[in-house]
């Protein structure tokens, strides 16, 4: 039976001792490190993908593929993520994943075709894969339940000045040195990392752990992977509908396979029997369509503000950091926030909100003042934290001790396939949208992005009747929502 503390059973489960005071203090700020990296890399990357598009000799809409095989990597890869942080420790895994991470990226620096540079970027998500969610799953076994919010809302207050510098960081690279440098900034940073996480991350791991599902891993990996490009190739006439129809068949067939295996399996490389939980499948199932609508907003406004309206590299980036000066200020409150309100209401009105928001997107054009695209760039970045931090929150909150692993796996692969198919489908209401023939005529470019953010708004904003399904009281033991109601 589990502990009532995460670090006093984590513990016992490993050979490991309990972190220290002070360890345990540095520990957020660790975490911190990879997810500046990864957001850091991401947005640096949004805000180049002209110029990088135009130095390679293929157009921008083809970037979606260097963007998405990066999260495709990531949903892959993360479900052995937390079979291997048990089986070789937290410590180990972590310091592997942030070598491979910034190795990755010194490779993608060096590229010189997009196929390269596509293939790199799958080395550079199999390290993200391992890094971000074992480090997430450290803090899940750290910290107590009523202290998840506080200190994941901590964590990701460091990783947002990625988000923050990325766009200006990579207008500035783009405009004064090379788009190569946009990924050799990891180096350093990653180099950091290992220093810190060799000094202060607690080595977690199971005395018994249990086997690796590698026909698991077969069915689901190559299933998505199948997925995920027939979405970006759909709609840019590579294949004929016939072969088109025939690969998405496969790869359902293949998804519905593991599903039929993972049930049976009795130690599958999902654990599917978590979605008996309603807080965990209600957010898990909200996340990835939320996500699906979200996942493709950072891949369409740099087109519409370099492409479209003529912006240069670094004013782009300047009207998108807003987003995440936003989110770093809502952070502080959302412990407060969650408490007054619960998470029903609060993932609700919320998910609403942002369909609105994207939708708003949509009314940007050639005269539109800058200061409402602040404005708006503000609003929307400050939603989405909210909308982040209770997903991210709410998916553990009746989950066991010895099942944070397995929970940890899943909602880090449903985000990171979210993200992924959210990238491919932008893409692809762009294709849709925007014919070939007319993408160098700035006023039509923008009117195909502005039906893009319309049908992204609608379907976020249908997301939220999946948090209706949610109680009153659901996830109360981290918000601490009954317990202010009770007082």
């Amino acid at each position: 039976m589990s502990s009532a503390n995460p670090v006093d059973d984590a513990a016992r489960l490993s050979n490991s001792p309990s972190p220290s005071t002070s360890s345990k203090k540095l520990l957020p700020w660790l975490v911190a490190v990879a997810f500046f990296m990864e957001q850091l890399d991401t947005t640096i990357l949004n805000t180049a993908v002209p110029a990088v598009s135009h130095a390679l000799g293929v157009s921008v809409l083809s970037m979606k593929a260097v963007l998405a095989s990066y999260t495709l990597a990531l949903a892959v890869f993360i479900p052995i993520s937390g079979w291997m942080a048990d089986r070789f420790g937290t410590r180990r895994v972590f310091a592997s994943a942030i070598g491979m991470f910034t190795l990755g990226s010194l490779l993608c620096g060096l590229c010189t075709n997009i196929h390269l540079l596509v293939a790199c970027r799958v080395l550079q998500g199999f390290g993200g894969a391992m890094m971000v969610p074992v480090g997430r799953l450290t803090l899940v076994r750290a910290f107590d339940k009523s202290e998840l919010i506080r200190t994941m809302s901590f964590v990701t207050i460091p990783a947002l000045v990625g988000p923050m510098l990325g766009p200006v960081a990579g207008g500035l690279i783009i405009r004064y040195l090379h788009w190569r440098y946009i990924f050799f900034v990891n180096i350093p940073i990653g180099i950091a990392g290992l220093i810190l996480v060799y000094l202060h991350l607690p080595d977690y791991r199971e005395r018994k752990p249990r086997p690796l599902d590698v026909i698991g891993l077969i069915l689901f990996g190559s299933g998505i992977a199948l997925l995920s490009y027939v979405l970006e190739v759909f709609g840019e006439h590579m294949l004929s509908p016939v072969e088109i129809g025939g690969l998405l068949a496969i790869s359902l067939a293949l998804i519905a396979a593991y599903g039929m295996h993972g049930t049976h399996e009795q130690f599958p490389l999902l654990n599917l029997k978590l979605f008996g939980i309603r807080t965990f499948r209600t957010s898990a199932a909200g996340s990835f369509f939320t996500r699906l609508g979200i996942g493709g907003v950072p891949f369409l406004l740099p087109l519409l503000y370099q492409v479209g309206l003529g912006y240069t590299p670094v004013q782009s980036g300047l009207l998108i950091m807003p987003q995440a000066a936003a989110s770093m200020t809502v952070k502080m409150v959302m412990p407060r926030l969650l408490s007054r309100i619960g998470y029903r209401g609060v993932l609700i009105s919320n998910t609403v909100m942002i369909g609105g928001l994207l939708i708003l997107f949509a009314t940007i054009g050639l005269h539109t003042p800058v200061w409402e695209i602040l404005l708006l760039a503000f609003c929307y970045g400050g939603f989405t934290s909210v909308q982040y931090t209770s997903m991210n929150t709410l998916v553990y909150a009746d989950i066991p001790d010895e099942l944070a692993s397995s929970a940890n796996s899943i909602a880090s692969t449903v985000q990171q396939m979210s993200m992924s198919f959210g990238i491919a489908i932008a893409g692809l209401a762009t294709a849709v949208f925007l014919p070939a023939t007319v993408r160098s005529n700035p006023p039509v470019f923008i009117r195909g992005i502005h039906e893009a953010f319309i049908a992204l708004g609608i379907f976020t904003a249908l997301s939220s009747l999946i948090f209706s399904r949610l109680q009153s009281t659901d996830g109360e033991g981290v918000s601490q929502h009954k317990v202010l109601h009770a007082g």
